[in-house]
């Protein structure tokens, strides 16, 4: 083709824009005419005192949401997503920078692109959580469906096909507000789950650097630890006198107790002797670790292997920490007589 190559029906400027000298003269003309007519007329360009971008915008937002993914029409692309198929369109998926690659990796033979997404390595990825991701490629609508019983899978989703921050931060905000007595054991659980530690447990855990959660996985055991130092022991009022445990329920320290009980042990030990764990002075500190430890025997701690302690060193803690301190070391094993 000559000089005026054709792209989509316009010249070899990008959808139809004027080159860079042409622009120019064109809008010093346009202006220079905008100048004389403003001398003149008090009405803004084509009768409106402000154009309507914005309604345009937000209804073909909505159009893109429903029409688009909803029900899948004019669909160039299948995502095929455990059990489930998807119809929607490349040109939106594209936003996502993993489903880019697995579409620029895929072959197409005619017709609709078939593009498999594997969930098998990530089981925080639910098919609710990945689907409100979906949406959101289409939309910010998919935010209103972002609830505390979903919000961890729609940030793992996220986090998975990237390119979508706002939304991982609006789901991890809302993880942070679901942090609750009704859900800490979960919470705890989750993160358990998130920790590589040492084949003999003696070494300190910490975050799997691969975990689909990226930088959220340290925030949320943040968030989850300061939940167990500070914000429990207030919702939990454990610094009042407590009653024993009557027909109205366990005391606030009871509850924290079985909390405490369910803890890995390294966000026990740093709880138990973090400075701003609100529970008391150190000889309360001390009983209430002892105590928690006894049912962690029960429990979590229980069985052959290794043995939790604490010890209230005397003196030790200075102002600048808690005298108390939590031990976990090897059990001994029995020594056996052996008659000759």
């Amino acid at each position: 083709m000559s000089a005026n190559t054709m792209s989509n029906g316009y010249g070899t400027h990008t959808n139809g824009s004027l080159g860079h000298a042409e622009s120019s003269s064109s809008a010093d003309s346009f202006d220079d005419e905008k100048d004389e007519g403003s001398a003149t007329s008090n009405y803004a360009p084509n009768g409106y005192s402000q154009l309507p971008l914005q309604s345009h915008n937000d209804e073909l937002v909505g159009y893109l949401y429903h029409s688009g993914f909803q029900t899948g029409n004019y669909a160039d692309t299948i995502l095929q997503v455990q059990q489930h198929n998807y119809r929607l369109h490349a040109i939106i998926l594209a936003r996502s920078p993993f489903l880019a690659h697995l579409m620029s990796t895929s072959p197409q033979n005619g017709g609709q692109r078939v593009i498999y997404v594997p969930l098998e390595q990530e089981p925080e990825v639910t098919q609710e959580g990945f689907a409100i991701a979906l949406g959101y490629l289409y939309s910010s609508i998919s935010l209103t469906l972002v609830r505390p019983e979903n919000c961890r899978a729609v940030l793992a989703a996220g986090r998975l096909l990237g390119g979508m921050d706002d939304l991982c931060q609006y789901a991890y905000e809302e993880c942070k507000r679901s942090i609750s007595v009704q859900t800490i054991g979960a919470w705890l659980g989750f993160i358990e789950s998130l920790s590589s530690s040492s084949p003999d447990g003696m070494s300190t855990p910490s975050i799997a650097p691969n975990t689909v959660f990226g930088d959220y996985a340290r925030k949320m055991r943040d968030d989850v630890f300061h939940f167990l130092v500070v914000t429990l022991p207030e919702v939990l009022d454990v610094q009042s006198p407590h009653e024993p445990s009557s027909a109205s329920g366990p005391s606030g320290r009871d509850v924290l107790l079985q909390i405490f009980s369910q803890v890995p042990f390294d966000m026990f030990k740093a709880a138990v002797e973090s400075p701003v764990f609100t529970i008391g002075a150190d000889q309360v500190r001390f009983k209430f670790a002892k105590d928690a430890i006894d049912l962690r025997k029960r429990g979590i701690a229980r069985g052959p292997g290794l043995e939790e302690t604490v010890v209230l060193a005397f003196g030790g803690g200075n102002g600048a920490g808690s005298a108390v301190h939590v031990t976990r070391k090897m059990k001994k094993r029995p020594l056996w007589k052996v008659n000759s």
